[in-house]
């Protein structure tokens, strides 16, 4: 095997190694989109759970990175 084509090997093999990378990160996130079909109901529960919501354990930690 010439240089110039185990560098060509190598290259492919980097290639490849990105494309399943990025097509096994698009099906996982896919995946994960789709596998919560019991949560199609009601809009009014799941807005409740969304967002920024202040509970105790949030104030503790945000008295311990006081300066």
């Amino acid at each position: 095997m010439t240089e110039r084509t185990r560098s060509l090997s190598r290259r492919s093999f980097v290639l490849a190694l990105g494309a399943a990378t990025a097509a096994t990160a698009t099906a996982a996130a896919i995946a994960t989109k789709s596998a919560a079909p019991g949560q199609a109901g009601s809009g009014e529960g799941k807005r409740a759970k969304k967002g920024y919501q202040a509970s105790a354990h949030v104030g503790r930690y945000y008295r311990t990175t006081k300066i």
